[in-house]
């Protein structure tokens, strides 16, 4: 049974999310904009989505990228997953980054992105001096391979 999420229009030209399969795991986010957008290269902007959101307690909505237009346009978010806290009752913004050379444009109510809702653990974090043993130890960064 689908997790029900209460959403607030806060411009008029809102749209709910929607998902555009029957299994996809991500539903699109759209533009809550009047007019295109320009995107210089290298640039950006926090693009409304004119939605306001009721995330339930032990849940996050997680905003990622949509395949299509981050690559065959190069526009995606630009913290890479956007977070959005249970307890955040503002605008969704889906911070949009040209990573192209070329200006990007976007349109009113286009897709630019999608939203995963899960759940999470939440931890408590303390110090200590010393840290359980493990083989790999300290090794980062490509110390498990050759890659």
């Amino acid at each position: 049974m689908p997790l029900p999420i209460k959403a607030k229009a806060l411009r008029p030209d809102a749209v709910l999310p929607r998902y555009g399969s029957a299994y996809a795991a991500g539903a699109d986010l759209t533009a809550c904009i009047e007019e295109d957008w320009l995107f210089a290269p290298g640039e950006t902007r926090l693009v409304p989505t004119g939605l306001a959101l009721s995330i339930p307690e032990g849940y996050a909505g997680l905003v990622y990228a949509r395949s299509g237009l981050a690559g065959k346009r190069g526009l995606a978010p630009a913290n890479k997953v956007g977070v959005i806290d249970a307890d955040y009752r503002g605008e969704v913004f889906v911070a949009l980054h040209n990573h192209t050379a070329l200006t990007q444009s976007i349109a009113p109510q286009e897709r630019i992105a999608q939203l995963v809702i899960t759940p999470f653990l939440a931890a408590e974090y303390s110090f200590t001096d010393i840290l359980d043993e493990t083989v790999r130890g300290a090794g980062g960064f490509g110390s498990t391979g050759t890659t």
